[in-house]
């Protein structure tokens, strides 16, 4: 008989065995006391550096487009701080289009090897030109080039047209800097609500939303 495609729920034994550390660590009740959520989503990050195989800092990032339609995508985090959370795209893609149309979003971190989920959602800003500016110029060099070279989310023919066009910005930018775009900028989500999940066993899990309440939180914990 073949394993099933869809994996049963873990039995008490199974949580027992493969489960019992991250599951302890996710026991400590001094997590949620905390009085807003950008310190606690720092601390889960920094948890989460040390733990994920790659790529801590990705996401999904929900968006809905001019027909109303979601749409949904993995992105990196590449800033927070109290103003919000930030990632940075072409402004002419799918998500900057979007964004254009109706600008809010939802973001969803999931840190598998800690059994752990952060949910944002808010309202949308672009960051400043300086700010794209310095995160453009903190890249590769072969990826501004590729910011150059990318028709982002337009149709392609072939790799090898890709390829063409990254040798043709390469050959433009030889021997000089290569600037960012005016269409590759970045945007910042500004949280109306925080919701932290971390496992539990049996389904009895732990959730805590903050929503904002002038300049400040309030808290509130959730039924499982």
């Amino acid at each position: 008989m073949t394993a099933p495609v869809i994996p049963p729920s873990p039995t008490r034994e199974e949580y027992a065995e493969h489960y019992a550390a991250a599951l302890a660590s996710n026991g400590d009740e001094s997590a949620f006391e905390r009085p807003e959520p950008i310190g606690l989503f720092v601390d889960w990050l920094a948890d989460a550096k040390a733990t994920e195989p790659n790529d801590a800092n990705a996401m999904t990032l929900a968006t809905v487009d001019a027909a109303g339609i979601p749409d949904a995508r993995i992105v990196l985090l590449k800033d927070v701080d109290d103003r919000g959370f930030t990632f940075y795209s072409n402004r002419e893609s799918a998500k900057g289009e979007a964004l254009a149309v109706h600008p809010s979003a939802a973001l969803l971190f999931h840190w598998k090897s800690l059994r752990r989920q952060v949910r944002v959602r808010g309202s949308v800003e672009p960051v400043s030109a300086a700010e794209a500016d310095a995160y453009f110029a903190s890249r590769a060099r072969e990826s501004r080039i590729g910011a150059w070279a990318s028709d982002q989310s337009r149709p392609l023919d072939s790799r090898e047209a890709l390829e063409q066009a990254v040798a043709r910005e390469t050959a433009r930018f030889a021997g000089t800097d290569v600037p960012r775009p005016e269409r590759w900028t970045g945007w910042r989500v500004i949280p109306d609500s925080v919701e932290f999940w971390r496992d539990r066993p049996f389904r009895l899990h732990d959730r805590l939303r903050f929503e904002r309440a002038g300049t400040g939180w309030s808290k509130t914990r959730l039924w499982p």
